[in-house]
């Protein structure tokens, strides 16, 4: 297999398959049977795998990396399924921190477009089942499984895990999961099984509610994360990390309850080690100290608050790049904006992009300083070229504006 022909694989892959992060809602499947025959027909190989399953609106991608560096500490062979990806598919599936072999992506492929033709599977089924088949066959200790979208309904669904847990609820891809936070409560809910313990990690009363209620109807253990108390601390940088650090900790307890042996000591280095152990990057990522470069992924409400909250409290006048994909409800993101600041808007690079010009008149009314350019690389080189020492950039409001960054100005080892 040649870099080209893998090449040429993984587009038939994105353009052949329904594909949520090109085409957004219209690619969204709902149900398992899909799923369900997709794995029969490759012999289920979840069913042979020890799996945590991880949702939540923000915070799965930080919780499932912290988690998998501290069971690596401990001495486990650990597979872990995100998304999106930034960079390349690979990224997607990862076991100990190693990107899944571009060989195995190739020839996992060629088998997918031999499916009968009845079973007709979206891109994030097509990458699911790749992520258990992978899983299975390099005989992982466990597999950390991030929820994709919602949970209920999810394609990861499918699963029967150890201990699931929810980061959190917020309003995000309300025009499929729902317009209130009842409403995605309840779909995030969905992951809740019989028996399996599930640990939630949102301080919202309402949220706790419902996913309590759940695991009552499922005869299972609630956790609530939010009363656990710890000074441990992580690699991964930004304020919200804490909430996230906390239920990290519900989840290997439960672990340990199953006999999985991790130290507080194993605890204390994984959490400092992510970056290194999994190569985990786009949450609040320090892309460079001179100009001080900050990158991070928070592409919702919740996520910008957070994020939002945190460049105020630094005092450094900011240079502030930020993309928008067409789906995000952002009235309320410009009003949220932080101060001290120079913006610069540029529509991602994708058919999903949302053009500056569409929501100009947002800009205007909230009488920001700001200029648009055609491309994110762009908005960079000119943000680079007015920031003084003094001063610092940040890149936001989107993956895909990450993914785009980081791809033109990170060096990738192979």
């Amino acid at each position: 297999m040649t870099n080209v022909q893998y090449q040429e694989a993984v587009e038939w892959l994105f353009v052949q398959a329904p594909n949520y992060q090109i085409d957004g809602q219209k690619a969204y499947k709902p149900g398992l049977d899909n799923i369900r025959n997709l794995c029969e027909f490759f012999g289920n190989p979840q069913k042979k795998l020890k799996c945590v399953h991880i949702g939540g609106t923000n915070g799965k991608g930080s919780t499932s990396n912290m988690l998998a560096s501290v069971l690596q500490e401990s001495g486990y062979k650990v597979g872990i399924f995100n998304s999106p990806h930034l960079i390349d598919f690979t990224e997607r599936i990862k076991i100990n921190g190693k990107n899944c072999d571009k060989e195995f992506v190739f020839h996992f492929i060629q088998k997918l477009k031999k499916l009968p033709e009845e079973i007709q599977p979206s891109f994030f089924e097509f990458t699911t089942i790749m992520a258990f088949e992978y899983f299975h066959q390099q005989q992982v200790d466990v597999a950390i499984i991030e929820v994709g979208l919602g949970g209920r309904l999810d394609s990861t669904n499918i699963i029967n895990p150890l201990v699931s847990a929810i980061t959190n609820v917020q309003l995000d891809h309300q025009n499929i999961l729902g317009n209130t936070i009842e409403e995605i409560a309840q779909e995030k809910a969905g992951i809740i099984k019989t028996h399996i313990p599930i640990i939630s990690g949102d301080e919202n009363e309402v949220v706790k509610t419902i996913i309590k209620n759940k695991a009552d109807k499922e005869n299972t253990a609630f956790i609530d994360a939010t009363l656990i108390k710890s000074d441990f601390k992580s690699d991964l940088k930004g304020s919200y990390q804490e909430k996230n650090i906390r239920v990290v900790l519900a989840l290997i307890e439960e672990l340990r309850k199953l006999n999985f042996n991790i130290s507080d000591e194993n605890i204390e280095r994984g959490l400092l080690s992510v970056h290194q152990n999994t190569g985990f990057i786009g949450r609040w990522f320090e892309f460079s100290q001179n100009p001080l470069t900050i990158c991070d992924t928070a592409h919702n409400q919740a996520g910008l608050e957070y994020v939002f909250a945190q460049l105020n409290s630094i005092n450094k006048h900011k240079h502030i790049i930020l993309g928008f994909v067409n789906d995000k409800k952002i009235d309320d993101v410009m009003k949220i904006l932080p101060e001290n600041a120079e913006f610069y808007f540029a529509k991602p690079s994708i058919h999903r992009g949302r053009h500056p010009q569409e929501y100009e008149d947002l800009l205007k009314e909230e009488k920001i300083s700001y200029t648009i350019f055609n491309s994110i690389q762009e908005a960079y080189l000119s943000a680079k070229e007015k920031c003084t020492k003094e001063e610092m950039i940040f890149i936001g409001g989107s993956n895909f504006v990450i993914g785009e960054f980081l791809e033109k100005n990170l060096e990738i080892s192979e």
